[in-house]
């Protein structure tokens, strides 16, 4: 099915713009505009799909700001705003004081289609959390989940709508959603409540809800799903190791607990005694990270996702949409194979290795030395470095190819960082070595 955007009529939304910057918006094409930015001081901006564009030379006054905040109407707890019937949300920012000195008009799609590449795992009753950045159409997919599963499924869903972002504003909810019902929260802090009354008042067989970010929405989700009820829900975190690092989150995956092995046990495993294992059972069965909005990398057993993480291995997933089908390899991310007999082995000897971190987080090179118990430490400076980790991308900064010529340090890139990457390197320098000069191998 070939995705199909509707966008409500922006009309509704410019009718609250000054006369000026209404005609400014006019003259831009509607199918690109992703929101109209206003604050006190400064140039009015469109923001669309790849750019920016000035609606004035003239910067926004209060008077503006006030007459925007007058024509659509109270702002709630959470400084939103809505237009009833439409899916455009309205948000501010307030001075110290509580007056409004800025706004974004997010412009409201729904689109049809858009969860072509998750819908088997959407029909098969499995609970998904999807993961991404702002913008890049987490609400969009769940609007489209709750309508297949209400009227394609024929499944009795309840969407839990904290902001009315998914479900529009006003009491009627928008078409999108299809037959869902839609159940509003009234303050933030009540999402979790509001979760678990849906359960027992309304019998849903399946709950949509967008953006679990507490340990109290964490726990009613888990609640949720052992009852017996699909979940499709979004969180905070763009992949599924930002959600492992995360205390508050994790549990939504299994949650991470530290365990302490034997001898015979730590040797097998060629890890240190202190090792962290998943705590449980996810309570989403399946996560999806949302690339872009054609694009998504998809682990089918989140379960077994983790378990590889925590050891150290990248769980890769599925690469699925943006026309390239299902690639299960991943193969923008794969690490090259070390050769073992390529020069002097870096921890060679009794001395500590200095590694310096380049465009890296060194709280990922310290994890990773503790883990594998290593004979090393992170410097701050790659001049005094014996081995420099840097981030592929920043490989040819002009300080970090001075810092070589000085130190003659061993540099070793990684195309992400993340901690698995840096994991999995610094256990492939165990048994693999290389000449000390420059050399970028990923």
């Amino acid at each position: 099915m070939k995705s199909c955007a509707l966008t409500d009529d922006l009309r509704l939304l410019t009718a609250a713009l000054p006369d000026e910057l209404r005609l400014a918006v006019e003259r831009l094409p509607a199918d690109e505009l992703l929101e109209i930015v206003l604050d006190l001081g400064r140039l009015p901006q469109a923001r669309l799909v790849g750019r920016c564009a000035l609606l004035s030379q003239e910067p926004v006054s209060a008077e503006q700001i006030d007459g925007v905040v007058a024509a659509v109407g109270s702002f709630g707890p959470d400084n939103r705003a809505g237009i009833e019937g439409t899916l455009h949300r309205i948000s501010a920012i307030r001075n110290r004081g509580g007056r409004i000195i800025g706004l974004t008009l997010r412009v409201g799609r729904a689109v049809m289609g858009t969860i072509e590449p998750i819908r088997d795992l959407i029909r098969q009753g499995v609970s998904v959390l999807l993961l991404g950045a702002p913008g890049v159409g987490k609400t969009t997919k769940l609007r489209e989940v709750a309508r297949v599963l209400a009227d394609e499924v024929g499944k009795r869903v309840i969407v839990v709508d904290t902001s009315n972002e998914i479900a529009g504003d006003g009491d009627v909810p928008h078409p999108a959603i299809g037959g869902a019902r839609r159940m509003q929260v009234a303050h933030p802090d009540r999402q979790h409540g509001v979760m678990i009354e849906a359960v027992e008042n309304h019998m849903p067989e399946a709950i949509i809800i967008d953006e679990i970010g507490t340990e109290a929405e964490a726990l009613a989700a888990r609640t949720i799903a052992e009852r017996g009820v699909q979940l499709v829900g979004t969180a905070h975190g763009n992949t599924l190791e930002n959600l492992v690092q995360n205390p508050t989150l994790c549990d939504l995956v299994g949650g991470v607990q530290t365990v302490i092995l034997g001898d015979d046990e730590a040797r097998l495993r060629g890890t240190q005694k202190s090792v962290n294992e998943r705590r449980g059972p996810p309570t989403f069965g399946a996560v999806v990270e949302i690339v872009d909005r054609e694009t998504v990398i998809v682990h089918p057993d989140a379960g077994r996702a983790v378990d590889l993480l925590l050891r150290g291995v990248d769980p890769r997933g599925e690469q699925r949409g943006g026309g390239g089908g299902v690639n299960t390899s991943r193969e923008a991310e794969e690490e090259e194979p070390w050769a073992a007999d390529e020069g002097r082995d870096l921890f060679s000897g009794d001395r500590t290795l200095r590694i310096h971190a380049y465009a890296i987080t060194p709280d990922f090179v310290e994890r990773a030395i503790r883990d594998l118990d290593l004979p090393a430490r992170v410097v701050r400076h790659p001049e005094q470095a014996d081995l420099i980790i840097a981030l592929r991308a920043r490989s040819a900064d002009p300080r970090l190819l001075r810092a070589v010529d000085l130190s003659g340090a061993a540099i070793h890139g990684v195309k992400k960082n993340s901690a698995s990457r840096v994991r999995q390197l610094l256990r492939n320098l165990l048994t693999a070595s290389q000449e000390p000069n420059f050399e970028i191998i990923d």
